[in-house]
């Protein structure tokens, strides 16, 4: 049973239950660009972001990854292990995109001879600045166990998900993830991984398949999320 609501993000709820070790998550259709100020309404993206971190968790799990979901309990709801989010988001980048493109003067879609890890301090107000290790560690946001850890679930996400999508003719160009502890202190990813998080492009075309068509105005982003709950899911 969801009680008084502990957190509001940008795209997601989250309430306390009667179990303290357990929380429930409620996806919204809400989204946002550009730290905030380009704001809209996705119609049934909280819905298919759900259902798209629902399938790709416990897969996750099976390939070593420890995540704080349990259950779908909704079309827009599910529930969850109670973690303290670690302040350190991490990204991890198989080919230049977005703000990485930007800053470094790579043209977008070169590929990368390995695996970028970068990591930002988890800030609205401040704009999820770019941050590394030492700054974490000398901030108290993370300790280097806690990072050590991190970067080696991060890439093992990577090892999992990008032959995952290239088999469902998806490019995973890069993603953000989220971990949190748990009250025993395990290092877990939380948060989501869905066109919200993720640049995907299409194998073929390189057509984009995320939240960049709402951050660019390409249009079509409704059909986009949808198309890639469909090959999500789809068996190969």
């Amino acid at each position: 049973m969801k009680l008084e609501q502990r957190y509001e993000g940008k795209a997601k709820r989250v309430y306390a239950t009667e179990n303290p070790r357990e929380y429930v998550v409620e996806y919204k259709d809400d989204a946002t660009a550009f730290n905030g100020v380009k704001r809209a309404q996705i119609r049934g993206k909280g819905e298919i972001n759900n259902a798209i971190t629902a399938h790709l968790f416990p897969l996750l799990e099976g390939a070593g990854v420890p995540t704080h979901f349990i259950e779908r309990l909704s079309e827009r709801e599910q529930r969850v292990r109670a973690v303290e989010i670690i302040p350190v988001e991490v990204i991890v980048r198989n080919v230049a995109a977005g703000s990485f493109s930007k800053r470094l003067g790579v043209e977008e879609g070169t590929e990368l001879r390995r695996p970028v890890v970068e990591y930002c301090y988890k800030s609205d107000a401040l704009g999820d600045p770019l941050i590394n290790t030492d700054t974490a560690v000398a901030l108290g946001w993370a300790s280097e166990e806690d990072l050590t850890r991190i970067r080696e679930l991060a890439l093992r996400v990577r090892d999992f998900l990008t032959p995952y999508f290239a088999a469902r003719g998806i490019r995973l160009i890069d993603f953000k993830l989220e971990f949190g502890k748990t009250q025993g202190g395990r290092v877990v990813l939380a948060d989501e991984i869905s066109p919200d998080t993720c640049r995907f492009w299409d194998a073929e075309t390189n057509e984009k398949l995320d939240k960049d068509r709402f951050r660019r105005d390409l249009g079509g982003v409704e059909d986009a999320y949808a198309e890639m709950l469909r090959r999500v899911t789809q068996p190969t």
